[in-house]
């Protein structure tokens, strides 16, 4: 048996197990072990699980696995929450630097404990469908909806989640309603999760990017989800990109403690 000690962090609901991996002796981790983990009946209970790595050139690394087991693309909350665990840890500053499977990213986090999270650059988005289709790191579709508090994101997010224009790697769904010019609600189905999620960070900046309100220039959006509320700002420009795209929201530590693994 191998016992761990483990830290829980959510962000508006998102919720991580953490490990410190920064002396590498979580390096041999295995698929079973982290969705063992990551199981709400028989682990600890999370949408993922990340590690927190050394790294050379940067405050830190970042390794993500979804809670399949498997390792996941760039999770906006999860990095969110990874920024605040260094922090925690004792890395004490207002701003980071740190890579991810997706590149490098920037973070700042102020004194209630709200962090800001430098996105990718978002080239384009595709029409299909009548619906959006863009990568923010991780791909997503973005389908605009009424009443979507009562709306069925289960069986119409897997609908899309597993359709064939999508395979072999899938893609995550949101469902997004208007709530004001400059304000929306969004429920996520996550692939790897292969559920919805209390919030999907990757998600709320795709579904605020495609419900851009100034034609041009900077824009704030701010987002409802299930787990609470976020904001996305970033500039829009004429030939259908964005550039400094910031996901902020709370990020906060839930518990720690000791789990033995077979």
């Amino acid at each position: 048996m191998t016992q761990l000690h483990f830290f829980k962090y959510q962000g508006t609901g998102n919720d991580f197990v953490i490990l410190d991996n920064r002396a590498g002796e979580y390096e041999d981790i295995t698929t079973a072990q982290v969705h063992q983990l990551c199981d709400r009946r028989f682990g600890i209970g999370a949408d993922g699980l990340m590690l927190l790595n050394k790294h050379a050139n940067y405050d830190f690394a970042m390794k993500y696995y979804n809670a399949d087991g498997q390792e996941g693309s760039m999770c906006g909350n999860g990095g969110r929450c990874l920024v605040k665990f260094a922090f925690d840890c004792g890395l004490g500053r207002s701003t980071y630097r740190f890579i991810a499977v997706d590149g490098e990213h920037e973070a700042e986090i102020d004194t209630q404990s709200r962090v800001r999270l430098k996105m990718q650059d978002v080239s384009s988005i595709t029409e299909v469908n009548d619906d959006a289709v863009l990568n923010t790191g991780s791909p997503h579709y973005v389908k605009m909806v009424t009443n979507l508090l009562t709306y069925d994101v289960y069986n119409k997010g897997k609908e899309i989640r597993y359709n064939a224009l999508f395979q072999p790697g899938g893609i995550n769904v949101n469902f997004v309603e208007t709530q004001d010019d400059d304000e929306i609600m969004v429920r996520t189905f996550e692939r790897g999760v292969e559920d919805e999620t209390l919030s999907c960070g990757t998600g709320v900046t795709a579904a605020a990017l495609v419900n851009y309100h100034n034609d041009l220039g900077f824009n704030q959006v701010k987002v409802t989800t299930r787990g609470g509320k976020l904001w996305v700002e970033f500039d829009r420009h004429e030939d259908g990109s964005y550039t400094n795209i910031w996901l902020c929201g709370p990020a906060e530590k839930v518990f720690q403690g000791a789990i033995s693994l077979a």
